[in-house]
């Protein structure tokens, strides 16, 4: 069973930057796909990045290309995302995930407990 714990999360005004953390225990994940889901209030969980292994493809969700980054550092069995120039509609809790493969596409089937990112206008 691998554990994830998110965090770097806060309040930050817009146009400002956090960068998340999700550190696993419990086995390795440099063979598996990684994700970042959120979930703003009312509303449903979104996939809003991920990587692949192998190839290191990327997906990010339109509404954050070119300001979120997500990363890995295998060594330390962590995954980050790099949030800039954040905006309101980007306030939400932040989960991590562990892909179900080596490709984000199979989908995912662990995740963190969440950290909150609020962002004020």
């Amino acid at each position: 069973q691998v554990h994830l714990v998110e965090s770097g999360g806060g309040l930050v005004q817009a146009g400002g930057s956090l960068r998340l953390s999700c550190a696993a225990s419990g086995r390795t994940i440099s063979g598996n796909a990684m994700g970042w889901f959120r979930q703003a209030p009312g509303k449903g969980r979104e996939l809003v990045s991920a990587m692949s292994r192998g190839d290191g493809s990327t997906y990010y969700k339109d509404s954050v290309k070119g300001r979120f980054t997500i990363s890995r550092d295998n060594a330390k069995n962590t995954v980050y995302l790099q949030m800039n120039s954040l905006k309101p509609e980007d306030t939400a809790v932040y989960y991590c995930a562990v892909g179900r493969g080596s490709n984000w596409s199979y989908g995912f089937d662990s995740w963190g407990q969440g950290t909150q990112v609020t962002v004020s206008s």
